[in-house]
């Protein structure tokens, strides 16, 4: 989207906490007539341009979007909208979404994404991508190319690298990859700042290769402790102490280094114990540490804040109240800014007293992994903010999302940013209404009516645990999976079948949103329907009801079958395009193989043997065909062998089996899968209304 800069404006929608002043203009194609937006800066004035879009043109932008087109528009003249914004910052994206949902992404689709986050109002974000810098600095240090590369772990698990969680997991990273991610990075930041966007820079955390102690014998060097059960080749990464003289020495080098080939908005990030337990509890030890993390980044710049995740204090049992405390007091008043990352369920606000007078940004988190699944809390989401605001008397500077992994469940994103920007709650029956009427660019009761459904059971989720994500459908078998619902399924069948009874009322321009939203409420069905069949199928195994068993374990394999072709119908659930993605960045077979074993390993084992596994799955076409259905149906004829058989069930042997006859083998193959969806999704989606 190109912004002229114009002498007059219409639409105000200046933050109050920026002083520059100017003006849009944005030209309509087709027409002679503009809008005009008075702004403090690109961001407020694409924010301002988007709310025009919304409630005058029932158009927005969404991040998986082709460009708006701007034809015969109707203009609505001399209406003026002040607005300001309630939060310093609008914060967006998790350091893990970097490997579950951008790894592959090109310049191309960037573009795309900087616009959606300009118009939704985002002002900062993080430049994680740092590789080529890091590989600089070790060969100025001394290290060997070899020595670098056993460090680097593969492309798509780079974010846990470089919080010192694992290191040299699906590499080597090919040279290319990494050059060209740098000046990606580069690009990113150019944009994003060109609209007004502050963006925050890697600093040294601490975690360097073990080749470092060839060189540096006497330097004071702690193991980390291993994390999520990696063996010692690939986790328990060397830690230099905050305190000892080499660690002001790489980092000193590393961030001008990171500052020459990014510049600096002076905020730098950093995390040295995510998910990772210090080596002492000692208050007196962790201030230190933290203290000479801080000192490290101003001794390069002395306007640096430090960008901290929360996320680590979520281990309570170790970050007691004196720990908490210890750390956060070690970094004087505004040199801190924290991310409190999971707001919504986990808010660390209230037992760190405000995280002791730092400013902090309230931020729904929402997703692990990139993975599918309708799931929300817009009423928490949508009071809380308001309640920490309150709460926080001036301490809370902005509203963040910090999802793992995004391309999925976008009402929930959108709302949270929408929210950010004003002082009031919504009335969430409105504002829904309004979210149907925009995405479909119809007001149809039906649609209407379908987004009400959802937004009481799927999207009105109160719990305190970890649910999303956690699927029995996406799954590896087993007899005790517990089935994560909390919401009446007919909300979700009555919902479906009001999606259904709109198709012909769909504008042309917004078959994409309605197809997409149709296969993804079909598959949402399907996988519930599943889970409560799967719990079914488990008594009867238990009753010895053969005949039982028999109908349920067929209905099991439909449903998976069935998942596989609604899938299909849709570009937006493809492993084709995932698969598609990986191969791009390589220039040579070898490098292909690589990357596209780093696509597949992190969707499926996350690990050589499944540290993590399905922690990041996708309910993809092509993972259901290849991964789901056939491990599911090793599971159910095992079962079926138990039972006729009238032998004891051996977990150890089929989760042997779906290991060595399914996972592995789906990690290794070298499949083509289509880019492109096959089939009509409103008919495919209708036909299986029908049958269920």
């Amino acid at each position: 989207m190109i912004f002229n800069v114009t002498q007059s404006a219409n639409y105000d929608f200046r933050n109050s906490n920026v002083k520059n002043i100017f003006s849009v203009c944005v030209p309509i194609t087709t027409t002679n007539q503009k809008v005009y937006i008075r702004a403090f800066d690109g961001i407020s004035a694409a924010k301002g341009f988007h709310y025009y879009l919304k409630h005058w043109q029932n158009r927005s932008i969404y991040w998986y979007n082709e460009p708006i087109k701007m034809n015969n528009l109707i203009i609505k003249p001399n209406v003026n909208i002040s607005s300001k914004c309630e939060s310093s910052y609008i914060y967006y994206q998790n350091v893990c979404a970097w490997g579950y949902s951008y790894v592959w992404w090109n310049w191309t689709t960037w573009v795309k994404h900087i616009d959606w986050m300009v118009m939704m109002g985002i002002s900062l974000s993080i430049a994680p991508i740092q590789e080529d810098i890091w590989y600089n600095t070790y060969m100025e240090m001394g290290l060997t190319e070899d020595e670098i590369n056993k460090h680097f772990s593969g492309p798509a698990f780079l974010p846990w690298l470089r919080m010192g969680n694992i290191h040299g997991w699906a590499g080597p990273m090919p040279s290319y990859f990494r050059k060209m991610q740098m000046y990606l990075q580069q690009n990113i930041i150019r944009r994003q700042r060109a609209f007004g966007m502050k963006v925050a820079i890697p600093a040294f955390s601490g975690y360097v290769p073990e080749a470092m102690k060839r060189i540096f014998p006497n330097a004071s060097f702690v193991r980390a402790a291993p994390w999520n059960k990696f063996k010692n080749d690939y986790c328990c990464s060397l830690f230099v102490k905050s305190f000892d003289p080499l660690f002001r020495k790489i980092s000193d080098l590393f961030l001008k280094k990171t500052i020459s080939v990014y510049g600096t908005d002076h905020i730098y990030f950093a995390d040295p114990f995510n998910e990772m337990q210090p080596e002492s509890s000692d208050p007196a030890y962790l201030k230190m540490t933290a203290k000479f993390i801080y000192n490290s980044m101003r001794a390069v710049d002395r306007r640096a804040v430090w960008l901290l995740q929360s996320w680590m204090f979520l281990n309570y049992t170790f970050w007691e109240k004196s720990q908490t405390k210890a750390f956060l007091t070690a970094v004087p008043k505004g040199g801190m800014l924290v991310l409190d990352l999971q707001s919504e369920q986990f808010p660390q606000y209230e037992r760190t007293e405000f995280f002791y007078g730092h400013s902090f940004i309230w931020c729904m988190l929402h997703n692990f992994g990139g993975t599918l699944g309708m799931h929300g809390s817009s009423e928490k989401v949508n009071k809380n903010i308001g309640i920490a605001r309150l709460e926080a008397n001036g301490n809370m500077v902005g509203v963040g999302i910090t999802p793992e992994g995004i391309n999925q469940n976008y009402v929930m994103y959108a709302l949270a940013l929408e929210r950010a920007w004003e002082k009031n709650e919504f009335n969430l029956t409105t504002w829904f209404t309004l979210y149907s009427d925009v995405r479909y660019g119809v007001a149809n009761k039906n649609l209407r009516r379908a987004w009400q459904l959802l937004r009481t059971s799927v999207y009105s989720y109160n719990g305190k645990k970890k649910l999303h994500g956690k699927y029995l459908i996406a799954r590896r078998p087993s007899l005790h999976l517990i089935d994560p619902m909390w919401y009446n399924v007919s909300d979700i069948y009555n919902a479906w079948s009001n999606l259904l009874q709109s198709s012909y009322s769909i504008p042309c321009g917004y078959r994409y949103e309605y197809e997409h939203d149709l296969v993804d409420i079909t598959r949402q069905f399907l996988q519930v329907k599943f889970a409560q069949i799967y719990i079914n199928m488990i008594n009867a195994f238990k009753r010895k009801e053969y005949d039982t068993f028999d109908i349920l374990k067929k209905l099991m394999i439909s449903i998976l079958l069935d998942v596989e072709h609604i899938l299909s119908t849709n570009k937006a659930f493809l492993l084709g395009k995932w698969i598609e993605g990986s191969h791009s960045w390589s220039v040579n077979a070898k490098e292909k193989h690589i990357l596209e074993f780093n696509a597949r390993n992190q969707i499926t084992l996350w690990g050589p043997h499944g540290e993590i596994v399905d922690y990041a799955t996708k309910q993809w076409s092509g993972v259901i065909q290849d991964l789901f259905y056939p491990r599911w149906k090793l599971f159910l004829d095992y079962l079926s062998y138990c039972l006729y058989k009238n032998q004891t069930f051996n977990s150890n042997i089929i989760t042997n089996d779906i290991y060595n006859l399914v996972e592995i083998p789906f990690n290794y193959q070298r499949k083509m899968y289509p880019t492109d969806s096959r089939g009509d999704a409103y008919q495919a989606s209708k036909q299986i209304f029908m049958k269920w």
